[in-house]
Formats: structure tokens, sequence, C-alpha cells
């Protein structure tokens, strides 16, 4: 049976090309199931984001400035709206989820249908100071469709821009030379089930988090596992990551200069030197800086005008302290926190996923050498101390407004680091790395199966209904038995492509359409992403 799965694993990763469609296709599905068992409008700020997405699609890049009364977090304000007009029925979307956001006990079968007059109105949306590249990327498919059509359109345009990304992660992991079960071990590490959870959804977050994850795998392959005729690609793979990061949100450069900085504590000797003498890293960077730069003046044309009436005993040492104390809440949201923050996963989701990634680090941490054991310990601290910092300096004018999501674009660093390190350092003959892999990834494919039935039981009958929601009140398109069975069969195919072996030792470095590099007087072909 295991060589079975091996050979079938093999062959899903004979060339680059056939393991990116592979990744992409089981990507997708994982993300497409959370696109339709999620209710319209039932994960943290879509409906802003949907408007935004479609109002952009229509040519709509500005409007004009709209305040709007919000109460967040038991703090009122007037949060600074950006107007549009579009089709009528947009103007539900904004309190469709209400009567069931908050209350776990109740289903989402009480969210009132879209209906429309075909008449264009006023609506308003929060995101609209966001850079437009994602929401026009994601909004068009509203152009072609109405009403719920074309939003559950758009959630899957944007599942699949986000598992373009996520494949490329991984096709850059099995490209090293040795251990390369472990690296993939990483990847699936960091892929959790909240990750999976927004590149299902319309929100840019899910982009955000996806091109973070092929950032760090890329510029960790460059810079501990070095090889000329893989250098181009893996600097394509972090150009094109960068690039969406950036452009997503102003956080995306801190995201970026930190897995840089990080990075650069696992460097073989000379490949910096190395890598600022080739012309794709100066083209990459100038074509990064640039963008850069737009997305830097995109974000000063558009400040944020918005007026929290912030109570007084809110002071950034008090925000410090709340912060701090609010640490594991803020880890538990990366793993998995679903609905409006309102549906946590299971323990076992949890329980599983923090072994696998203490373990993981663990290994970093015994086998790295001093530099790099510093570099981790390094992040751990970050993964604490970076939430306090951006809390702190807007919580006098914004209240306590972080969730754990906003940190995973550069949280995914710390299995992937630790993962290197070990791959890295560990002796010959050590550690049993397939077995490892299979049997961690397999434990992370029951959590994550775990975390969306919980999840979508939630939303067919409420955390009060039968544990089997065999009469459920809200049900998914296709039904929720379909979506449960899709999802889990592709969170188990996940471990089949950390089942891919190394290559023969005659082999390695040279990996399939890659043999020899290109010959005399031949230009090298660079594939941009898969």
């Amino acid at each position: 049976m295991i060589s079975a799965l091996t050979r079938l694993a093999d062959r899903a990763a004979r060339s680059p090309k056939r393991l990116w469609a592979v990744s992409f296709a089981l990507f997708f599905t994982l993300a497409a199931s959370w696109s339709a068992a999620t209710p319209l409008g039932g994960s943290p700020d879509e409906h802003a984001h949907i408007i935004r997405a479609a109002a952009v699609a229509r040519g709509q890049i500005n409007g004009p400035e709209v305040m709007v009364p919000h109460v967040v977090g038991g703090i009122e304000g007037k949060f600074s709206e950006t107007a549009v007009r579009l089709p009528d029925w947009y103007r539900q979307l904004p309190t469709q989820h209400e009567c069931y956001s908050w209350d776990q006990e109740k289903p989402a079968s009480c969210a009132p249908p879209l209906k429309g007059t075909g008449q264009t109105a006023q609506a308003t949306t929060a995101a609209g100071r966001y850079h437009p590249a994602y929401y026009l990327a994601t909004g068009w498919p509203s152009l072609l469709a109405d009403g719920q059509a074309a939003l559950y359109l758009m959630r899957l345009l944007s599942a699949a821009l986000c598992s373009a990304l996520l494949a490329s992660a991984v096709v850059t992991a099995a490209e090293w030379r040795r251990r390369r079960n472990a690296v993939l071990l990483g990847v699936f590490a960091a892929a959790t089930p909240m990750s999976l959870y927004m590149t299902g959804m319309v929100n840019p977050s899910g982009g955000e988090i996806a091109a973070g994850l092929l950032v760090w795998t890329a510029l960790l392959a460059v810079m501990a596992s070095p090889d000329p005729h893989l250098l181009n690609r893996r600097l394509a793979r972090i150009g094109i990551g960068g690039a969406v990061l950036v452009n997503i949100r102003p956080l995306g450069l801190i995201w970026f200069a930190g897995a840089v900085f990080f990075a650069l504590f696992l460097q073989e000797r000379g490949v910096l030197r190395s890598l600022l003498r080739r012309k794709a890293t100066w083209l990459w960077s100038a074509l990064l800086g640039a963008s850069t730069v737009g997305a830097m003046l995109w974000a000063a044309a558009h400040p944020d005008h918005s007026v929290i009436e912030v109570p007084d005993s809110l002071t950034w040492k008090e925000a410090v302290r709340q912060t701090l104390g609010n640490t594991m809440d803020y880890v538990h949201q990366m793993l998995g926190y679903f609905g409006w923050l309102d549906t946590p996963a299971p323990a076992f989701t949890w329980l599983a996923w923090l072994g696998v990634l203490a373990v993981l680090t663990a290994l970093g941490l015994l086998y790295g050498r001093p530099r790099e054991v510093l570099a981790l310990l390094g992040m751990l601290a970050a993964v604490v101390v970076v939430p306090v910092l951006g809390q702190a300096s807007q919580a006098e004018k914004l209240g306590m407004i972080w969730q754990g999501r906003y940190l995973l674009p550069f949280a995914v660093g710390l299995p992937l680091m630790a993962v290197v390190i070990a791959a890295r350092r560990a002796p010959e003959g050590g550690l049993p790395w397939r077995r490892l892999t299979g049997f961690a990834v397999a434990a992370l494919a029951v959590a994550d199966a775990a975390a969306f039935f919980w999840t979508l039981r939630r939303f067919a009958v409420g955390t009060a209904g039968p544990w089997i929601p065999y009469a459920a009140h809200w049900a998914p398109p296709g039904g929720w038995p379909l979506w449960v069975g899709v999802h889990t069969a592709a969170a188990f195919a996940i471990v089949l492509l950390a089942l891919v072996r190394d290559p023969e030792p005659a082999a390695r470095g040279r990996l399939p359409e890659q043999d020899s590099g290109p010959r005399p007087g031949q230009r090298e072909r660079v594939p941009v992403a898969g």
C-alpha cells in the first residue's frame, strides 16, 4: 500500500509542470470548498471587498468619501468609506450576515435572500482606500452574472489566483536536492486551515497569505539551497509573490522586508555576493521597487479619515498589556477562527497543528547552527512582538483592531525556516524524514477536515444542533455531504505530495526538464511561476 502511494506521488511529481498542475488542483479544491461552504458575506468584511471588487470592475477606482457610523468592539465611531454606484442588491450585503454572526448557536438560514429591482443605487465600502489591483483581478465575474452566482464566481476566481501562488510554493519546495519531504512539510504546515479559508473568500487576506508563503519558500530556496540552473525561476517567484504582497496592503512591504531579513541568516556562504552579480536579481529588484513605489503612492493618496471614539483608558501601555494577553488568541486565529471570528476550530485542529509546529521548531533549534538558532528564536519572538507593536501604534486612534490573520503572511516563515534548518543540518541516517512527513501531513489533513466539517455544521444547524447536520437549516450549493467529502478527499490527497522521494544520488541537482541546464551558447528558458 505504502509503495503504491509512493509511486503515485512520484508520478505526480515527475515534472515541475505536472507537480504544479496537481498542486494547483488540490489547493483550488480545498479553497473552493470553503467558497461553497461559507454563506455569502459570512467571512470577515467580505461584503466590503465584494462591493469594492464589483465597483473596480466597472471602472470606479475612486469615489466620494462618506462617513458611516459603526460600532466595533463596543467602540463607536464614524468610518471613512467610499461611495460607488452598483446594482441595488449590493446594498443588502453589509447586513445580510448580522442575523447569525457572533451567535454560534444560530444557523445561517436566517439570512434574507438577495433581491434587486434592476436599478443602480449608491453603496459604500470600507475597502475603497485599498489598492485596486486585487479587486480588478477578482471583480470582473460580477459583469458576467448577477446575485449569488456573481458572488460565488468572484470567490472561485480569488481561490484560483491564490492556489496558483501556493502551487508555485510547492514546486519550489520540491526542487530541493535533499530531504525535499521536509521542506514540503513546511509548506503544508504553513498552509493552515485559516489560510485556506481566506483564499476561498473575496478578501485580499487570502492573496496576501498565499503570496507570503511563496516569497518565503523561494527566498529560503535561493539562500539555503543555491542552484544556478534554478535561480532565475526562483527570483521570478520572489518578484511575483513580492509584488502581490506589497500591492495588497501597506503592511506587505514590512512582511516582505522581514522575510528577506530572516532568510539572510540562513544563506550559504557567498550566495548574496553571487546574487548581486546576477542581472536577473537587479531586474526583479527594479520591478519590485517600482511596484512598491506605486503602492506607497496609492496609500499616501488615500488616507484613512475615520474617527473612532477610543476611551481615554486605552493608552498604548494598556494596548501592549491587552495584546500580550491575547497572544494565544491570535495564534488560534492564525490556525482557524472562522466566520466573523465567531467560529473557533475544534480543539483537535489547534492541538494537531500546534503539535506539528512544535516538533518542527524543536528540530530546527536542535540541529541549527548558532546563527540559525538565533534567527529561529527571532521569528518566534516576532510572532509575539509584531502584534504588540502594531496594536500599540494604532490603539489610541483605532482601538483594539488586530486579528491573527494579519500576521499570517509573515508567520508562515516560521515552519519553513525550521524545516530548512533541520533538513540541511540533521546528520545522514538520523530521522526517517519521509515517514515523519507522511504522518505529520496526515495528522494535518485530519485536523483540516475536522475544522471544515465543524465550521460547515455551525452554519448549517448552529453549534447547538445535532452533530450530524442531517436536517440542515442552511446548506451550501450541492448539499453539505458533497463538500465535506470533496474537501476531505483533497486534504488527504495532499499527503501524496509530501511522499515524493528525493532524487537518486547520481541525479541530485538535476530535476526532470532541468537535466543539464543551458548548453553553451543556449539561453535558459525561464518559466514565470510554475
